[in-house]
C-alpha cells in the first residue's frame, strides 16, 4: 500500500466516520429515519462510493490513464492535504451547526428547523462543499483528467440535490428562507 492510498483511506475513515456517527446518534436520539429515499440522493451516494473507489484504484495502480502531470508530486500532497483538512473542517463545522435539522436527502413529511448561525452564516450547503473539496483533493493528489471529468459531474450531482432541497426548504419555511437565501450564498462564493 503507497502513501496516496493511505492517505486517501484514512481521510475517508475520518470523513466517512463522522458521518456515520452523526447518522447513527441522531436517528437513536430522534427515533425516526433520518435519510430520505429520494432518487438524487441515492444516485449520488453511489455516485461518490464510485469516486472514492476509483481515486484509491488509481493510487493503488500506479498506472494512471489520463495523468495530468501539472505540478510535482510534493506540491500535489501539499494542496491536497490543504483540501482535505478544509473538507474535514467545514464537514465536522456542517455536522455540528446543523444540529437535529440533519437529513439525509429530503424528508418532506419531516419539517426541520432553518439553522442560520455557525457555518451557516457563510454558505447554505456546506456538507455539500465538503464533498466538493474532496473531489478537488483527490483530483489534485491523483492528478486525474479521469477524476476532473469525474469532479465536474459529481458537482452536477450535489447542485441538483441542493436545488431539490432548496424547494423543499422555501416550501417550509418561506419568507425566513428566502430572506437566508438573499444573505447567504449557496456555495462559499456564490
Amino acid at each position: 500500500m503507497n502513501d496516496f492510498v493511505l492517505l486517501i483511506l484514512i481521510h475517508q475513515v475520518l470523513f466517512q466516520g463522522m458521518f456515520f456517527a452523526k447518522n447513527f446518534i441522531l436517528k437513536h436520539k430522534l427515533g425516526k429515519p433520518i435519510r430520505g429515499f429520494n432518487l438524487e440522493a441515492n444516485l449520488s451516494i453511489s455516485f461518490f462510493v464510485l469516486f472514492i473507489g476509483l481515486s484509491i484504484y488509481l493510487a493503488m495502480s500506479g498506472g494512471n490513464p489520463g495523468k495530468l502531470n501539472l505540478m510535482p508530486a510534493s506540491v500535489a500532497l501539499f494542496i491536497a492535504l490543504l483540501l482535505m483538512l478544509a473538507n474535514l473542517a467545514v464537514g465536522l463545522a456542517s455536522l455540528r451547526d446543523l444540529g437535529d435539522s440533519w437529513r439525509v436527502g429530503v424528508i418532506e413529511e419531516q419539517q426541520t428547523q432553518l439553522i442560520e448561525s455557525g457555518i451557516y452564516r457563510f454558505t447554505r450547503n456546506p456538507y455539500f462543499v465538503a464533498y466538493l473539496l474532496m473531489f478537488a483533493a483527490y483530483t489534485v493528489l491523483l492528478q486525474s483528467l479521469i477524476l476532473l471529468v469525474l469532479s465536474f459531474i459529481g458537482f452536477g450531482m450535489v447542485h441538483a440535490m441542493i436545488l431539490k432541497e432548496e424547494k423543499y426548504l422555501a416550501k417550509t419555511h418561506g419568507e425566513a428562507y428566502q430572506q437566508y437565501r438573499a444573505r447567504v450564498p449557496r456555495y462559499f462564493l456564490i
